[in-house]
């Protein structure tokens, strides 16, 4: 999510409306993306897993759609984390992020 790029419905409004309010995000976005003990693209895997874990088919597709045209992911190290995700959270999120994953790539 570098370069100001909020999935959330609402983030123009925000801006708009509240540019204080955006500003703070925009700079815990820099904060969270900042690479410093794990890279970007291991941060990506990361948000993967989480977005998938929650079952959110929504930001599973983003997550997945941007670590694929950004950082070139791969379908093979997606399914990695969607086997992690399989076992801590089981077989529904594990099925519904493995459909998306079918879709995106």
């Amino acid at each position: 999510m570098k370069d100001e790029v909020f999935y959330g419905k609402s983030m123009q409004r925000v801006k708009d409306d509240n540019e204080e309010l955006y500003q703070a995000i925009v700079d815990i976005n820099n904060a969270v993306w900042d690479g410093k003990a794990l890279d970007y693209k291991t941060q990506k895997l990361i948000a993967i897993g989480i977005a998938a874990s929650n079952s959110d088919t929504r930001a599973i597709k983003k997550q997945m759609e941007s670590a694929k045209k950004e950082l070139g992911i791969t379908r093979d190290e997606i399914l990695d984390v969607l086997k992690v995700v399989l076992l801590t959270s089981g077989m529904p999120p594990f099925n519904k992020s493995l459909s998306v994953l079918n879709e995106v790539f």
